[in-house]
């Protein structure tokens, strides 16, 4: 939790910024695991936790704008909740720590909305939030996903994208822990080790560090399924280990790594070139992304990497410019090169890739690759991004390509068939954008290069 004038400057500039009306920030409930009483881990809206900062479950921020006045609706604890789960202080205690005066019940929050009309909320992605939406407004649960405040959520867009130098602290607290976490993940990558036990680790290791994990890990031999959750795998002489991880801190900021390491940390000649490919693509990136640069153009430039490497490797073939054009690096690379990164993994996607990664002057692509960009507006100072190229031999779609001859004219089907059984790799770093250039989120880069991972390894 930052100091209490943090979150007063953040309403203070969300209010001049939607102007006018009510605005509504529901936070989130407890979601039931198997049966009503057991319960998953209870996770806070991201947007709720920037503005009003507290992480307990069934509260509601309720700010009038045209009245200068703003409310926190939560109920006090039962007894039966002080038996079970423990005392806490008040509810007007804790909103007072974050400089909210006036606390109501629950069950008032209709009262503070009088006119339906003037209210701003955001698109609810949890069905008891949109539930609570549909009575409030007296709507079907349907049109109320359909009719979010475009101007409620462009203004958190445009907040939350820009990190302040506390939230840099926070994400670099939470890259720490998955540097962490990517060690010892290289460290156990030996044969006749399984999967399981390796996500296992790593993960207990993002709990005790924690919160949680910042997405499910991704960690597996077959990395080129993109998001691959299967750990049943028993690691094998000879494959790569994908592994795509990261951990969420105390404050709820999210880190986000990948690394792909040979198996007994010795890679083979093939493994090397593509690696190097990669690698290159993830470097070129980074130096390239910078204040007023468009991300659709880092990622172009990934894809140019990409194909010449690969071209020098026999796999493609023909004018550079022409293939880009025609999305033929989408083969290898069918995924968009990065995405904002902060209090969620995916910043911000609840309230549409859209608005957090295009504007009215980048629009999203719609060439297979290209469309997967979850971010690729203009760089600005503040900006948190991944850089995450890859290079993936996905068996069914070399098949698809190669009987529907797309693309043709710039892939040698014969030779990327020499690589059906390779995998894939992926190298993601977390950048953030500073006045004049970009840095890495974290003061340590996790070992990248062949001679750093094996050395990890060996260790």
């Amino acid at each position: 939790m930052f100091a209490k004038e943090v979150y007063v400057q953040r309403r203070t500039e969300l209010k001049k910024s939607v102007g006018s009306g009510v605005v509504l920030l529901l936070g989130n409930g407890e979601a039931s695991l198997n049966y009503p009483g057991n319960t998953y881990s209870f996770r806070q809206d991201s947007s709720f936790i920037y503005y009003v900062g507290l992480d307990t479950p069934n509260l509601a921020y309720v700010l009038d704008i045209d009245h200068d006045k703003e409310y926190l609706a939560g109920d006090e604890l039962t007894i039966d909740d002080i038996i079970w789960m423990g005392n806490l202080p008040s509810l007007k205690d804790r909103a007072a720590e974050v400089g909210i005066e006036t606390v109501v019940p629950f069950a008032h929050l209709s009262k503070l909305i009088p006119d339906a009309s003037t209210l701003h909320y955001t698109k609810p992605y949890r069905y008891r939030n949109q539930l609570i939406l549909s009575e409030l407004l007296n709507k079907k649960p349907d049109v109320v996903r359909t009719e979010s405040s475009v101007i409620l959520t462009k203004s958190i867009v445009k907040m939350r994208l820009i990190k302040s130098a506390e939230e840099l602290v926070e994400l670099a607290d939470a890259g720490k822990t998955g540097y962490l976490m990517h060690i010892i993940a290289m460290k156990m990558c030996q044969p006749g080790v399984s999967e399981r036990e390796i996500a296992g680790i790593i993960e207990g290791l993002a709990l005790s560090e924690g919160t949680r994990v910042s997405f499910p890990t991704i960690l597996s031999m077959n990395g080129q399924t993109l998001h691959n959750h299967d750990h049943s795998g028993i690691l094998t002489p000879g494959r790569l280990m994908l592994c795509d991880a990261g951990s969420e801190n105390l404050n709820y900021y999210a880190s986000d790594f990948t690394r792909t390491t040979a198996v007994g940390g010795k890679y083979s000649q093939r493994q090397k070139e593509i690696h190097n490919i990669v690698l290159q693509a993830n470097n070129e990136a980074i130096a390239m992304a910078k204040p007023g640069i468009t991300y659709k153009n880092v990622h172009r430039n990934a894809y140019k990497v990409i194909f010449e490497g690969l071209r020098q490797l026999g796999l493609t073939k023909g004018d550079t410019e022409e293939a880009l054009n025609a999305g033929a690096p989408a083969l290898f690379m069918p995924h968009g090169l990065g995405h904002a990164l902060g209090l969620d993994v995916h910043d911000m996607e609840n309230l549409g890739e859209n608005y957090v990664g295009y504007d009215d002057e980048i629009q999203r692509d719609t060439l297979f690759g290209y469309s997967s960009l979850r971010f690729g507006k203009r760089l600005e100072a503040g900006h948190v991004l991944t850089v995450e190229p890859g290079i993936y031999f996905i068996p069914q779609l070399i098949e698809k390509w190669e009987k529907e001859k797309i693309n043709a004219d710039f892939i040698n089907f014969n030779e990327v068939k020499k690589y059906l059984n390779f995998g894939g790799i992926r190298l993601e770093d977390d950048i953030v954008i500073t006045d004049n250039a970009c840095r890495l989120v974290c003061e340590r880069r996790l070992p990248i290069t062949i001679e750093e991972i094996e050395k990890a390894v060996q260790e």
